[in-house]
């Protein structure tokens, strides 16, 4: 069973603090991939967007792949400057959102979903941490990084609500959890 869009109630007192850095990227030439015909589930931006407008002093080759810089996870903490130990995690991953309601979606609908670079939705972050969370909602997995869990809790709720995804009761009591620490 399915429930209703998300609606948080956030008390008028919390303050939102700031999100993390978000820049548009270096312009360089879109290599996009064709879209697969009917996937359940497509791919996120190249990783080189996001990771450029993620990273500090982000090189590119001439092929505009990000070569080396500086990444700070958001989740974790942690900071990296090899990309390979990087993942681009969608905030609302794209099993969850299909289960949230972009099964009844086009094709088209959930490409734009899956490549939005202007809601909360891809972020650059450790890889382990990403892979942990796997398509799990905050019901079932936060960040290790305590701190960051009243970012994550509005960032959730923004894509969720953006998109008027469901949200089932456990994913709802902890993001209230996470938003009271706001």
């Amino acid at each position: 069973m399915r429930s209703a869009p998300a609606v948080i109630v956030v008390p008028a007192s919390a303050a939102w603090p700031s999100p993390p850095r978000r820049r548009s990227p270096s312009p360089c030439p879109s290599a996009a991939p064709a879209a697969p015909t009917a996937p359940a589930v497509l791919p996120p931006p190249g990783p080189d967007t996001v990771q450029k407008r993620d990273g500090d002093s982000v090189q590119t080759n001439s092929q505009c792949q990000a070569v080396s810089g500086t990444w700070t996870s958001p989740y974790d903490g942690a900071t990296w400057t090899q990309r390979d130990d990087l993942d681009i995690d969608h905030m609302v991953p794209l099993a969850q959102a299909w289960r949230s309601g972009t099964n009844a979606w086009t094709t088209a609908g959930r490409r734009q979903f899956a490549n939005d670079l202007e809601s909360p939705q891809p972020w650059t972050g450790t890889n382990n941490v990403n892979q942990a969370k796997g398509d799990k909602d905050p019901g079932l997995r936060k960040p290790p990084l305590v701190s960051f869990h009243c970012t994550y809790a509005r960032s959730w709720t923004d894509v969720k609500y953006r998109y008027q995804l469901s949200v089932d009761q456990a994913e709802r009591t902890a993001l209230q959890n996470m938003l009271a620490t706001c």
